[in-house]
C-alpha cells in the first residue's frame, strides 16, 4: 500500500486535501484523524507537520509527501521533487528596516533571523557573506524590534506583514516556492505512484483549462482553429447543414473571454464554455 504524508494544518493542508479529493482519494473529515486508509485506492495517508514531511520521505519511512519547496530544501533530507502542484506559491526574501539595506553583501557581520536556517546558510555561503544566522520558529518580523537580529529572511506571499512591522524587502529573491509532491530519489518508484501522479496532473489540467465549443463555417475554420489549437488539435464535427462544422477545443481558463472575443470576430457563433471536472492527457 502506498504511504503518503499530507500536511496536517494551515493553508498548505487545506489545499493539499482539496487536491487529493479532486483526484479521487478519500481524505479525513476531522483534524483529529492522524491516519486515513483509502482501501479503494490502496493508499494510506499520514497527516504530519509540513516541516517534518521531507524528513519522513527522505528517510524512507513514507513513500511520498506533499510539502513546500522551501521546507524540502531547508530539511536537508534525501528527498526530491516529483511534481509541482501549483499552489502555496511564495518567495523567500531578505528584509530589513526601511532604507537600511540594499544587497545581501551589506549583511556581512550582521545577525539575520529566520525559520529556515539551512536554506539561508547555504545562500549566504554561496555569496561569500559571513553573517550570524539566528534560528527562530516563527514571527521573525518582530526580531529586529526586539534586538535579536539586524535583518530577517522569510517566506513572503503579499508582504503585508513585513510592511506592518516597518520592514522592506531588498535584493533578489533567495528562492521561489510552491507545494510539491516529493519522493526519496534513490529508491525504486513505489507501486501506485504512477496512478497518483497521473491523477494529480489531471487535476492541474482541469483547473487550468476549460472546454470551448463553437460553430463556424468551413471557409472560416482555419482562422478559428488558429485561435483554438487545443492541446493535441481541436475536435471538428460536421453540422446538420452544409458548409458548417462544430469545433471543440481545450482553452486556458485565464484566456477564456479573450479567446471568445477573437472567435466571434472571425465569425464563430454559439460559443459555449464548460468546466473540465477531470482529465487524463
Amino acid at each position: 500500500m502506498l504511504r503518503v504524508a499530507v500536511p496536517n494544518k494551515g493553508a498548505l493542508s487545506e489545499a493539499a486535501i482539496t487536491m487529493l479529493t479532486e483526484a479521487g482519494y478519500r481524505q479525513r473529515r476531522s483534524t483529529r484523524e492522524l491516519v486515513l486508509v483509502d482501501n479503494d485506492n490502496h493508499v494510506e495517508f499520514f497527516y504530519l507537520r509540513p516541516r517534518d514531511i521531507a524528513i519522513y520521505v527522505g528517510g524512507g519511512t513514507l513513500d511520498l509527501g506533499i510539502t513546500g519547496r522551501d521546507l524540502l530544501l531547508d530539511s536537508g533530507a534525501e528527498a526530491e521533487e516529483e511534481l509541482g502542484l501549483d499552489f502555496a506559491r511564495s518567495t523567500f526574501r531578505l528584509a530589513g528596516p526601511r532604507g537600511q539595506f540594499e544587497s545581501v553583501q551589506e549583511l556581512e557581520g550582521k545577525r539575520i533571523a529566520t525559520s529556515y536556517q539551512l536554506l539561508l546558510e547555504r545562500y549566504l555561503a554561496d555569496r561569500g557573506v559571513d553573517a550570524e544566522v539566528v534560528r527562530l520558529d516563527g514571527a521573525v518580523e518582530s526580531s529586529i524590534r526586539l534586538g535579536v537580529a539586524d535583518a530577517i529572511a522569510d517566506v513572503v506571499e503579499t508582504g503585508n506583514t513585513l510592511r506592518a512591522a516597518g520592514l522592506e524587502i531588498f535584493d533578489e529573491p533567495i528562492m521561489t516556492s510552491e507545494a510539491l509532491l516529493i519522493r526519496r530519489g534513490d529508491e525504486p518508484e513505489p507501486e501506485g505512484l504512477r496512478v497518483l501522479r497521473r491523477r494529480l496532473q489531471g487535476v492541474l489540467v482541469a483547473r487550468q483549462y476549460v472546454m470551448m465549443d463553437y460553430d463556424i463555417t468551413e471557409d472560416l475554420l482555419a482562422a478559428a482553429t488558429e485561435i483554438t489549437p487545443g492541446m493535441q488539435g481541436p475536435t471538428i464535427s460536421p453540422l446538420g447543414h452544409d458548409g458548417a462544422v462544430a469545433v471543440r477545443a481545450m482553452v486556458r481558463k485565464s484566456d477564456t473571454n479573450k479567446v471568445m472575443d477573437a472567435l466571434y470576430e472571425v465569425g464563430a457563433r454559439a460559443i459555449l464554455v464548460s468546466p473540465i471536472q477531470a482529465a487524463r492527457i
